[in-house]
């Protein structure tokens, strides 16, 4: 798996030294978050999109996904959020980031129905102008739609390649829902998977990696052992914390961190591949030394 984070950990840092703490760090990838507080947004010329394009390429870094923050079950007209998702998907594809973020939003007095069906209606139109560009749009599990199941029932609707999921365990933690029930739901459609920890469900101050109490290992786990081999995403919510910790002196520790999960959960899976194996060769076994039998007799 490929490792990245988030520049919500990191706010209003310039683009250049956001390259060169995941190059200390040994992050392969950075999600851009699109906000007009930071140096990557919609608002940027064609010029300034072409410079942050040219420093990632530099460094060796991908540019992830363009983290956005349209709403796509919102209420109201369809045009300003699709208009929303156009600039994003536009701005995604100049600096050459194959996926771009964007969150439910429904509103809590509707009916799941309703906001279902706004938010599929959305993706849909804009999954077409998406796979014209050669992004995907991958819906948050959040807010109204936090749980694995609650994006199926909009992303299944949707049908379409270039409309997928981002899986953000907290979310789905917080939803109640176990990773074992996320991952199927959201398998079909994954695109990448944002990891995190906090202290409880009761105070969700971002914490180093390892420290708190979401699932991560079992969530690392079941990707490893149903062989999707995508990116692992840090999103370290300090931009929303200002008293956490700063994200720079933690992102060794966190990487080091994932990566000995992921080669745990490998050779877990290695392991119990081995042991299938040489259950089958004993089966087999058996079942010749019972024909072998049958033929003396």
């Amino acid at each position: 798996m490929k490792l990245a984070f988030s520049t919500l950990g990191v706010p209003g840092l310039p683009v250049a030294d956001v390259v060169r703490l995941a190059i200390a760090h040994g992050y392969q990838g950075v999600e851009l978050r699109a906000h007009p507080e930071e140096p990557v947004h919609p608002g940027i010329g064609a010029g300034e999109r072409t410079a942050v394009a040219a420093e990632f390429a530099a460094g060796g870094v991908e540019v992830l996904g363009v983290a956005g923050y349209a709403r796509v079950a919102e209420p109201g007209d369809d045009a300003p959020v699709l208009r929303e998702m156009r600039e994003l998907t536009e701005l995604a594809r100049d600096v050459n980031a194959p996926f771009v973020r964007v969150f439910p939003g429904g509103d809590p007095g509707a009916s799941a129905a309703e906001s279902d069906a706004t938010a599929a209606r959305r993706l849909g139109t804009a999954a077409e102008y998406a796979a014209d560009l050669g992004v995907r749009i991958l819906l948050e599990t959040h807010d109204s739609h936090r749980t694995g199941v609650d994006a199926m029932r909009v992303l299944g609707r949707v049908g379409h390649h270039h409309v997928g999921s981002l899986w953000d365990v907290m979310h789905t933690w917080l939803g109640g829902e176990d990773p074992d029930e996320t991952y199927p739901a959201l398998s079909p459609f994954l695109g990448y998977t944002q990891v995190k920890d906090i202290a409880s469900a009761g105070d969700t101050t971002p914490l180093p990696l390892g420290s708190g109490v979401l699932p991560l290992g079992a969530c690392v786990d079941l990707l490893v052992r149903n062989g999707w081999d995508g990116w692992l995403c840090w999103e370290y919510e300090k931009r929303w914390y200002e008293r956490a910790e700063p994200l720079e002196g933690l992102l060794g520790a966190g990487r080091e961190h994932l990566a000995r999960l992921v080669a745990e959960a490998e050779q877990r899976a290695a392991d119990a591949e081995q042991r299938a194996a040489e259950a089958e060769q004993r089966a087999a076994d058996a079942e010749q030394r019972a024909a072998e039998a049958e033929q003396r007799a």
